[in-house]
């Protein structure tokens, strides 16, 4: 994604990922966002944790643990599986990166520290990813889980279609 200067979008419930911006204010942004966030909650963001986290950050689209973890050896960090997963892990256990289950990878949060449901958005040419917040518990679904006593306790969104990027380029 090309460094722009156009800011993030202000409006909260616009999807995060697929639009042009400051990559590198973003990037620093959310990683300021990530260690404040860790230093309220009493969080250690370890070195290894907060690489993981820039890596991701960086990329706007989902990498896979294997990845990761090339990617992590590449910068001095060790080529032992449990390295990547363990900081995976906490990332994701803290919300600051969520799971691609279509992708069995991993992507940064778009909405770090704010209670979400995310759905995603699933580029199938090249893998980018953009966040958006649903409310799966307020539309048909909650009414259906309501209708027989079900609660709903996590939901996962992800659609798969063509990015702006690659739409333009076919």
């Amino acid at each position: 994604m090309t460094s722009e200067t156009h800011p993030i979008p202000v409006d909260a419930t616009a999807p995060v990922g697929f639009h042009k911006h400051d990559h590198d204010t973003c990037v620093q942004t959310a990683l300021g966002a990530a260690e404040a966030q860790c230093k309220q909650d009493g969080l250690r963001l370890t070195p290894v944790r907060r690489k993981v986290l820039e890596m991701l950050l960086q990329e706007h689209r989902a990498l896979g643990a294997y990845a990761i973890l090339d990617r992590l050896r590449d910068a001095g960090f060790g080529s032992q599986p449990p390295v990547a997963y363990r900081a995976l892990d906490f990332l994701v256990q803290n919300g600051f990166v969520h799971k691609i289950e279509r992708l069995n990878a991993f992507v940064a949060c778009s909405h770090p520290g704010a209670e979400h449901s995310p759905a995603f958005m699933i580029c199938r040419k090249c893998d980018a990813v953009a966040e958006a917040k649903s409310a799966p518990a307020k539309g048909i679904l909650g009414a259906a889980a309501r209708a027989v006593g079900f609660e709903i306790e996590r939901t996962v969104v992800e659609a798969e279609g063509i990015c702006p990027d690659c739409t333009e380029k076919a």
